[in-house]
């Protein structure tokens, strides 16, 4: 997903602290249905009514009305969006950061869920650009970008470099990442981010200038934990939600998923190693996680664990996880773009357990909500795959649960 676009940068290390704007949005766990109150014990209950069936009478199979999601605790905000609407809200659309028009049209004209401002320019991030696009969302927009330090910033020209996190992890405690993290993410809140596609909890040796490289923290799983925890819990101090990536676990495979899909070791070889960070996942405050493009044997059957649903059922049941998870980017990297269509790999990705689709080269949202409406009526995707995710993604910008 990330554009390795840096320009030469400071060389600062940022040490104060911007006072940050209060987030519109963040990520959040733990979402579930609502429970129900009970009936007043006191007073005995009335009798049915004769037309109702006796709990021994099995209800009719005649009806042919399709299963409806259960009600959850987004009910109130959910009632009042359209179908197109909802789906919109499962959809992070990619936007030049020197383009302060396009985020207010896709807040305007589809309700997009997010934006995710990738390159170098940085119009959107100054002057309050992104006011427009806040005032014109009925429920309000996620704003992510990938700002990891080292050779993948984005708002280093404007508030200071920091290191990379294999840098990090060299010369500073972790206690100094994690205070570096809140002040990167009162920088970006101030700007009006609420995402960061950061840390990186891939384990790696590779040469720094690799695909992960020195952005990860270590060879060790055990410091990329300890750092990659550090760095997210000074993010979400600040007020921006985390995302760890890229899982299953990208250091290990054997080759660019920008540039064709890439094989990592076997999931029994990952478990011991790449997939370390990710256990106690509770631990990591408010996190959300991304889903690299990455084919696992013993898991994905040639498929990127992107749009695989093992690896969702992986990371939701082995390692309990609950809170959102977001695909690596479906547009502009060849380990998707050379197998499927946008709008195709978009509905492949919701399909298999995906709560947020992104797409970092912008565009084509029409057509893709067009396809998962089509999808929707057709029952390829269901009701209740839609609104789980609707779900985490509504209860992760605050609005409910």
């Amino acid at each position: 997903m990330t554009r390795f676009t840096r320009r030469p940068g400071t060389t600062r290390l940022l040490l104060t602290t911007l006072l940050g704007a209060a987030l519109a949005g963040g990520v959040v766990t733990n979402c579930g249905p609502a429970e129900t109150g009970s009936a007043n014990p006191a007073a005995p209950p009335p009798s049915p009514p004769p037309t109702t069936p006796s709990p021994s009478q099995p209800p009719s199979p005649s009806s042919t009305t399709p299963p409806q999601p259960q009600a959850g605790p987004c009910e109130p905000v959910v009632a009042g969006m359209s179908p197109r609407q909802r789906l919109a809200q499962l959809v992070v659309v990619g936007v030049e950061g020197d383009d302060t028009v396009l985020p207010a049209q896709l807040a305007r004209d589809e309700q997009v869920g997010g934006i995710f401002i990738g390159g170098n320019a940085t119009a959107l991030l100054q002057g309050d650009a992104l006011a427009v696009a806040r005032q014109a969302s009925t429920v309000p927009m996620s704003v992510a970008v990938d700002d990891e330090g080292g050779r993948v910033q984005r708002i280093d020209e404007l508030d200071g470099d920091i290191p990379s996190a294999r840098e990090m992890a060299r010369t500073m405690t972790s206690d100094q990442v994690r205070d570096l993290g809140r002040t990167r993410g009162e920088a970006m809140a101030a700007r009006g981010v609420t995402v960061d596609y950061a840390p990186v909890t891939d384990v790696s040796d590779q040469p720094g200038g690799s695909v992960i490289g020195d952005r990860a923290f270590s060879d060790d799983p055990a410091v990329v934990r300890e750092y990659a925890l550090a760095f997210a819990q000074g993010l979400r101090e600040a007020g921006v939600a985390p995302v760890l990536k890229h899982f299953p676990g990208h250091g290990g495979a054997d080759g660019d998923s920008h540039q064709s899909l890439v094989s990592t070791p076997p999931l029994s070889a990952l478990a011991e190693r790449d997939l370390v960070p990710y256990r106690g996942i509770g631990d990591y405050p408010g996190v959300s996680v991304m889903v690299g493009h990455l084919d696992v044997p013993e898991l994905t059957n040639g498929e990127p664990a992107s749009l695989a649903e093992p690896a969702y059922s992986l990371l939701r049941g082995e390692f309990g996880f609950t809170g959102p998870v977001v695909t690596d980017d479906l547009g502009a990297m060849k380990a998707i773009a050379d197998r499927y269509t946008l709008p195709e790999a978009v509905l492949k990705s919701l399909q298999a357990g995906a709560d947020q689709a992104l797409w970092s080269s912008g565009g084509r949202v029409g057509e893709v909500l067009d396809r998962l409406e089509a999808a929707q009526a057709s029952g390829e995707l269901p009701p209740e795959r839609v609104r789980e995710s609707l779900d985490r993604v509504l209860i992760g910008k605050n609005l409910c649960g």
